[in-house]
Parts: structure tokens; C-alpha cells; sequence
């Protein structure tokens, strides 16, 4: 068993902090993981790229070929059209639906969003909001986690135990706040993908 991830955003927003989470929780299980990164220029929102493959056998290549990603997951909703691309059929993408205005050139979001709908398999999460509510407006990285938990093939309570020891140095506070980000995410893409099958 194995899953192909392409984790995106853009500077600042956590993407790394997910892919260490991720890590942690595969080796927690038993399993292997193979992990490749592109960081841009954080200080002027430059994209940031993962390719993360966790599976119960040895991972031989951490880049991940067009086709072929299980899910893309992304912070910002510009970011994940960007890779579409990456996905196999029948793949599923969990992204933010608040855009990161980084370009002169930033299409209506309107437009950005009835294309992110118009994807089979897309969950929209209103993470921002979901983050401020759950104590940290830093956290829409752990709900975007958290809406694509059923899509990662390893145990919640292990992801929930990675949360809270990568956050450990920050204090309780942050901890239980990134995790209280986490379980809301979780809901809100329980939720999302109930509304779109009914």
C-alpha cells in the first residue's frame, strides 16, 4: 500500500510543518516515506512544493510523476490548480479556499473557485476561519490536514500523537490549538464531501 502526496502553498503557510507531521506519523506506524521539496521566496509568497510518498515497502523515488498523486493538497486555491495535473484518476484534492494575492495577476476568485468546484474530487475548506476558530490563525495547515485524513492511509490517533509532539516545543497552548485545528478539519471535509454526494 502506498500513497503519493504533492503538498502546496506558498511561503509561510505551514507546508513543511505538514510533511513533517506526515513523516513522523508514517514511521509511528512502520511504514517508509520518501520526501522531496521546492521552497521559493517565503518573504515575497514564492510557492512551496513537496512531494511526499509514504507506503508499508521501501520508496525508491521521492518525486512523484504527473498522474499518478493519490491527493494534492494545498494551503492556498491558486496553488492546487497549479497541480492538478499530478493527480491520478480518481484523486483527490483537499485545498483553502482563502487566496494568498502574491501576483499582480491574480485571476477573480470567483473564477479560481468554480474551477476548484468543478473537480470530481475536490474538497473546499474554509481554513482561515476554521484556524482563528480553533485558537491559532497560523494553524489552516493542520485543518487542511485534518480534511484530507481519510485520503492518507495512516492512522488518525497517529497523526493526532505527530501533531502534538511537533508543536511540543511551542507549548500546550499551540499544541492543543493545531490539534483542535486538526479535528475541525476533519469535520468541515466530512461535511463538504457529504453536501456534494447528496
Amino acid at each position: 500500500m502506498q500513497t503519493d502526496i504533492i503538498l502546496a502553498g506558498v511561503g509561510g503557510q505551514g507546508i513543511l510543518s505538514v510533511a513533517v507531521v506526515l513523516d513522523s506519523a508514517a514511521l509511528e506506524q512502520g511504514w517508509y516515506f520518501k520526501q522531496a521539496e521546492v521552497h521559493g521566496m517565503s518573504q515575497r509568497g514564492g510557492e512551496v512544493l513537496s512531494h511526499l510518498r509514504i507506503g508499508d515497502k521501501p520508496i525508491y523515488s521521492e518525486l512523484i510523476p504527473k498522474g499518478a498523486a493519490n491527493l494534492v493538497l494545498s494551503v492556498e486555491p491558486l496553488e492546487s490548480l497549479r497541480y492538478v495535473d499530478f493527480l491520478a484518476p480518481g484523486g483527490a484534492l483537499v485545498t483553502g479556499v482563502d487566496p494568498v494575492l502574491n501576483i499582480s495577476n491574480y485571476p477573480p476568485m470567483e473564477r479560481v473557485r468554480g474551477a476548484l468546484e468543478a473537480l470530481p474530487n475536490a474538497t473546499l475548506i474554509e481554513a482561515d476561519k476554521l484556524a482563528r476558530d480553533a485558537g491559532s490563525a497560523r494553524a489552516a495547515n493542520m485543518v487542511l490536514l485534518g480534511a484530507a485524513a481519510p485520503f492518507l492511509l495512516i492512522k488518525e490517533e497517529l497523526i493526532e500523537r505527530a501533531i502534538l509532539k511537533s508543536f511540543e516545543r511551542k507549548g500546550e497552548k499551540v499544541q492543543q490549538s493545531n490539534l483542535a485545528a486538526f479535528r475541525a478539519g476533519k469535520a468541515a471535509g466530512e461535511a463538504w464531501r457529504a453536501k456534494r454526494s447528496a
